[in-house]
């Protein structure tokens, strides 16, 4: 049977969105180390005691943002990815890459506060908690694991020779595999981080302004080529 809310259970969700929506404000407007609870309560129309029945601390708040921001990233990437498979009803995993690659850029461009909290300078004294974290956090790494091992698999990618991978590391991606859609060899494995740094690296280098001033045809540019790159990297044809 459908799990029944009741009424105090929708009132709970709802304000608990709107707590998320009004820290994502003040993220973007004073900085993840600004962050507080009381500015929060103030803007919730609630006293500051009143608060710690949703968000215990500061902490539980950041991790809110955190699994907020992961979780729509990863709905942006996923909703790319499967919006060209069913337009084109073929399997294209170059095209599937560069699809993913401009949703994470697009993403990290539109909402670059979040993309800080995720992927910028840590916040001093926190520490995501992994078991809350973790799973919303690999969502896109996943998707990317699953276009390349596609690819991998049935010829559309294949590795160039590299240096052979230390037998501590093949061991340690050797366990990995299953959590990751099993790409064929630790090699591909390797390669998988090797491209999520690379296109994580391209992107946060936009994002954070490490390129200059770069008028917007110019910046799309270089994005592409690098995606070619990156690509050309994880043998994709």
């Amino acid at each position: 049977m459908p799990e029944k809310f009741t009424p105090r259970d929708r009132a709970r969700t709802q304000t608990m969105a709107e707590i998320v929506a009004i820290a994502r404000r003040q993220l973007l407007e004073q900085g993840a180390a600004a962050l507080s609870l009381r500015a929060v309560a103030r803007e919730l129309g609630v006293v500051s005691s009143a608060i710690y029945r949703y968000v215990p601390s500061r902490d539980d708040l950041l991790t809110l943002l955190v699994v907020d921001g992961y979780t729509r990233l990863a709905e942006a990437v996923d909703a790319a990815v499967l919006a060209h498979r069913e337009k084109h009803g073929v399997s294209d995993p170059m095209a599937e890459f560069k699809t993913l690659g401009h949703a994470v850029r697009t993403w990290g461009l539109r909402d670059p506060a979040t993309y800080g909290l995720l992927f910028g300078t840590p916040v001093p004294g926190y520490e995501a908690p992994a078991e809350r974290t973790n799973a919303p956090g690999t969502r896109v790494v996943l998707r990317l694991a699953e276009v390349l091992t596609m690819a991998w698999i049935d010829g559309a990618a294949v590795l160039p020779e590299g240096s052979p991978l230390p037998d501590v590391l093949r061991s340690e991606l050797d366990s990995l595999a299953q959590e990751f859609a099993a790409p064929p060899q630790a090699d591909h494995m390797a390669m998988l981080f090797h491209v999520w740094a690379a296109l994580f690296g391209l992107v946060s280098f936009e994002v954070f302004g490490q390129f200059g001033a770069l008028n917007k045809p110019v910046a799309e540019a270089l994005f592409d080529n690098g995606l070619l790159s990156i690509a050309a990297m994880a043998g994709l044809k």
